[in-house]
């Protein structure tokens, strides 16, 4: 997804060398064995390229704060790691009744918060259904640090109405008519219609839950504090620099085998932005895994892996194909990229084979010739994103279009500027090989600008950059996921007002039709047919400029265990332990 460019100063690289002088925080601490060898005890350390940009559950808009606050917060269902079935988490267990409306959730017992000062006498409570009532009340009303309406948007009865009748800070009277507290473990919620997504998205950020005494005492501090029952808790944070979570104690989870969760005494996450930097600290042994690789060492880090020599032959490589695309977008609502056929024109003049090749060094999976959700992703011939026709190079058609659009050989065109993250540099290399095309194939020049990731995301979300990098990894496997970004109901009629997730502010009606439909259907089969119709219609419009769809490169330390990659990227510490050998 998104990262963001942030320059490492002396005195960050001088705290980085003090902390990684030691070697892991946790494991001066006696390693216990638990059933199966598993081995409890240690710290586990990450880099990520970018800073968090908040991990309150409603305002979590980007993959690097949704894997953080994952590991502190937590839904009623949750991912499987390895495979990203659905599981249960807070919730014990549910059922649905023959409508396929009502859904009833027996909640897990003797699961508390952690110990924090918004409690009486600092010690967390126990959860109950009053929690689920209350976040997912939250995500119904409308406000600026509310992203995630959308996930109850014409799906939970009442919820569109209660939305309304908190327009401009109005306070709602009554409650939303689809939560209903059964008990104290028992929670029911009711829907307008049947929906394909709706058990998805009890797993996603969004739904996560959080204690009301935290949000009324911390407010818009719980952008980075967090008071979750997951399996770590935040233990400290420095700017731009790390983050340390370590062992929840009172964490209620276990393992298959019976072994209380997590194994691990601390993960510790730095913020490295610079990706050989990055793979230096891990070969010194100061990172137990590292996540992409720097492009100019990938051959060899390929090679070395395969052939068990050199380097990095005692490493282990994990290399999945991801549900992720990368793309620029266009404001489609802007005074330039308004017009279809110049957005065409720069879709058909970007050679896609040769950034994933000559520029990536083969880290993807495959040019982003088809539509907006990656290939071969779902394994299911019910959505073969291969029926999607998309934009290859072709530099007749590029100045056809550039042509329609009344701007021939480039001529008149104005002064616009790419705005981007630097994500490590990837994004930033990519960038300046998609303008020298542009203005070898349309004789057309624009500007570069690199900004901090948050705010990018702010920009787009207002309106005020016309043309702009995007990236999307799955909050969950399915389609309508990748097809939500471009759902017009809530893309405000000008740019006055803010447009999330849609911040290319893209609107076509009979697209948003097939993807209601899609919403609505009873069945898998059902609901792909709609979500390909609607793909189809969006991507002729060609709202975005599809780059390349992703494949996940992790490298890791040999005694790292339990530790699974997956197409998403989802991450779930709680099962991680090292060996004995380290």
């Amino acid at each position: 997804m998104n990262k963001f460019l942030i320059i490492i100063t002396a005195a960050a690289t001088l705290m980085w060398s003090c902390n990684s002088s030691k070697k892991n925080e946790g494991d001066n601490s006696e390693q216990l064995e638990g059933k199966g060898g598993k081995i409890y005890g240690g710290t586990f350390r990450v880099n990520e390229s970018d800073y968090i940009k908040n991990i309150f559950p409603l305002n979590i808009t980007d993959a690097i704060s949704y894997r953080v606050a994952s590991q502190v917060y937590e839904g009623l269902l949750k991912f499987n790691q390895s495979d990203l079935s659905l599981k249960n988490c807070l919730a014990e267990s549910y059922t649905i009744d023959e409508t396929k409306t009502i859904y009833t959730f027996n909640l897990k017992k003797n699961v508390y918060f952690i110990d924090d000062e918004c409690f009486p006498e600092g010690k967390g409570r126990e959860f109950t259904s009053e929690d689920v009532k209350y976040c997912f009340t939250q995500l119904c009303k409308e406000d600026i640090n509310n992203q995630g309406f959308s996930v109850f948007q014409d799906i939970l009865k009442g919820a569109n109405e209660y939305y309304a009748s908190s327009v401009n800070g109005a306070i709602p009277t009554g409650d939303v008519e689809g939560i209903k507290i059964i008990d104290k473990y028992t929670i029911q919620l009711t829907l307008v219609q049947p929906s394909s997504i709706f058990l998805y998205n009890l797993a996603r950020p969004f739904t996560f839950i959080f204690p009301k005494e935290a949000q009324e005492k911390y407010g818009l501090e719980m952008r980075n504090k967090a008071v979750g029952t997951g399996p770590f808790m935040i233990s400290s944070i420095e700017d731009d620099i790390s983050i340390m979570l370590k062992k929840n104690p009172k964490y209620h989870g276990l393992d298959s085998l019976g072994n209380k969760l997590p194994f691990l005494d601390f993960v510790l996450i730095k913020f490295i932005k610079d990706k050989k930097t990055e793979l230096l600290e891990f070969k010194k042994s100061n990172l137990d895994m590292m996540y992409r690789l720097p492009t100019d060492y990938i051959i060899e880090i390929l090679q070395e892996v395969d052939n068990k020599k050199g380097d990095y032959g005692q490493y282990e490589l994990q290399r999945t194909p991801e549900m992720a695309t990368h793309f620029l977008s266009f404001l489609n609502q802007g005074k330039v990229f308004n017009n279809k056929d110049l957005r065409k024109a720069f879709c058909f003049a970007i050679n896609r084979k040769h950034i994933l090749d000559a520029v990536l060094n083969g880290e993807g999976y495959a040019p982003g010739i088809h539509g907006m959700t990656p290939l071969d992703i779902y394994k299911s011939p019910l959505y073969d994103v291969k029926q999607i026709r998309g934009y290859e190079y072709n530099a007749d058609s590029a100045k056809y279009y550039l042509k329609k659009a009344g701007y021939p050989d480039g001529k008149g065109f104005p002064k616009i500027v790419l705005e981007l993250n630097s994500d490590g540099e990837r994004n930033v290399a990519v960038a300046e090989e998609v303008l020298k095309q542009i203005k070898e194939h349309l004789n057309i020049n624009i500007e570069l600008s690199i900004v901090p990731f948050a705010q990018l995301v702010d920009n787009m979300i207002a309106g005020k950059s016309e043309f702009f990098r995007g990236g999307w990894i799955a909050d969950y496997p399915n389609p309508e996921n990748f097809l939500w970004f471009f759902y017009g109901k809530n893309v405000p009629n000008d740019l006055s007002g803010s447009s999330y997730p849609n911040m290319m502010r893209y609107k076509n009606p009979k697209f948003d039709a097939y993807y209601e439909a899609g919403l609505k259907s009873k069945t898998t089969e059902e609901a792909y047919k709609n979500f390909m119709m609607a793909e189809k219609i969006m991507v002729e419009d060609a709202p975005v400029m599809f780059l390349w769809y992703d494949e996940g490169y992790r490298l890791m330390q040999s005694y790292v265990k339990d530790f699974p990659s997956n197409a998403m990227q989802y991450r779930d510490y709680s099962t991680v332990y090292f060996s004995k050998k380290n």
